[in-house]
């Protein structure tokens, strides 16, 4: 296990944060630190802007082919990326949804003219795109989605709801999972379709979180319309391009992630430096805590992607997610807990307010993107092989 990075690598680490110092200056310095979980609403036309200069410096999609608009990065490469992009506290990425998740899932799955009409706008940053996964009663269960879509000729027609889907009052496209077979077995009868936001049949509605935000919408449909051309994979063949992109979910962004958690420990430890709440043993062992375990997580991360071959993520990928949701969240905690009576009261700007945001965001970690109950059974199953 080789944890190191190579002289290439440091090389192009050094063109990253050199590319970052000198941009993200005037006008995009307001960006710093938005935009991110909780914050995704935040400052939209300012972070297109900035999307567009990502463009033209050559740092979008790069892990993606050249012919479709990528820059054939290296896996190290990719993360060596972003985490430079957090270090320098460069603004949430409006087009993370389609660089990180369709995107890989078209170039694994989706035909060649998909990737010719889709992959380009992408890279270019011309189409933003949202997720339309989740359900009423399909969030974890994620094979009960009841949206339907029924073909008609050359397109479908699509009828239900989806909820929590982020961004999408500001995309252009969604890729949603949709029921095309009633009869099937739940799994066998999904399909995953690419839909324009754009038209008629289709209405979104902002949901207002405990945060203040509004980055997740419900989205209706009511004869809304896709392509066939458009259908990602097979026909009712949509849960295995599902369990693609939720891999690709696990990617490459992790280790900026957790750059991002350091930054947030060092401003809490600041906070509690400040207002005595360090001189609390019991206070300073909980931070000792969730040090060792960023550093446990740091590790296995380049664990897992010191192995990676391209194809499936190890085993030891498998606690990932429910690792670092139940870290962040105890986190959120510690962070009350240092402000003390002062955190009770609502604070419109400052770190008091990005703490409070910070603890009311991390009451959603253990739920989205699959339970911490959902994670254990992922874990017992497929790593460790138990019976159901």
């Amino acid at each position: 296990m080789d944890l190191a990075f190579s002289r290439d690598d440091e090389l192009f680490r050094e063109e990253v944060r050199d590319w970052l110092q000198t941009h993200l200056v005037g006008d995009f310095a307001k960006l710093k630190g938005r935009g991110g979980l909780g914050d995704m609403d935040a400052l939209v036309e300012e972070r297109r802007t900035w999307e567009q200069a990502l463009v033209r410096g050559g740092w979008t999609c790069l892990a993606w082919p050249t012919e479709y608009g990528g820059r054939g990065a290296t896996l190290h490469q990719e993360v060596i990326f972003n985490e430079e992009y957090v270090r320098a506290r460069a603004p949430g990425r409006l087009g993370h949804i389609g660089e990180g998740l369709l995107g890989p899932t078209l170039i694994a799955f989706g035909t060649e003219a998909q990737k010719r009409r889709f992959l380009p706008p992408i890279a270019r940053g011309e189409e933003l795109w949202c997720q339309g996964y989740s359900e009423p009663n399909a969030g974890s269960d994620l094979a009960n989605v009841q949206c339907r879509a029924v073909r008609e000729g050359d397109h479908w027609l699509i009828t239900g709801q989806k909820v929590w889907t982020s961004l999408a009052s500001f995309s252009d496209w969604c890729f949603a999972l949709c029921r095309t077979d009633t009869d099937a077995a739940r799994h066998r009868g999904i399909t995953c379709l690419l839909i324009p936001m754009n038209q008629p049949g289709i209405e979104i509605v902002p949901i207002r979180q405990i945060t203040g935000g509004t980055e997740f919408a419900e989205v209706f449909f009511d004869g809304a319309r896709a392509e066939h051309a458009h259908v990602v994979g097979e026909v009712n063949g949509g849960w295995k391009v599902a369990m693609g992109t939720l891999a690709f979910e696990r990617g490459a962004s992790t280790l900026g992630q957790q750059l991002n958690f350091q930054a947030e420990l060092d401003q809490i430890v600041a906070v509690a430096k400040e207002n005595g709440a360090c001189d609390d043993p019991v206070l300073r062992q909980r931070v000792a805590d969730l040090y060792m375990r960023l550093r446990i997580m740091r590790l296995n991360a380049l664990r897992t992607l010191s192995v990676h071959d391209g194809g499936e993520l190890p085993r030891a990928a498998m606690i990932t997610k429910l690792f670092w949701a139940t870290w962040h969240r105890d986190l959120g905690e510690l962070a009350m807990d240092v402000l003390g009576h002062g955190g009770l009261v609502q604070a419109e700007t400052g770190v008091v307010e990005e703490l409070q945001r910070l603890f009311l965001w991390t009451r959603s970690d253990t739920i989205y993107a699959g339970t911490n109950q959902i994670q254990r059974n992922i874990i017992a199953l497929r790593g460790l092989g138990l019976p159901r």
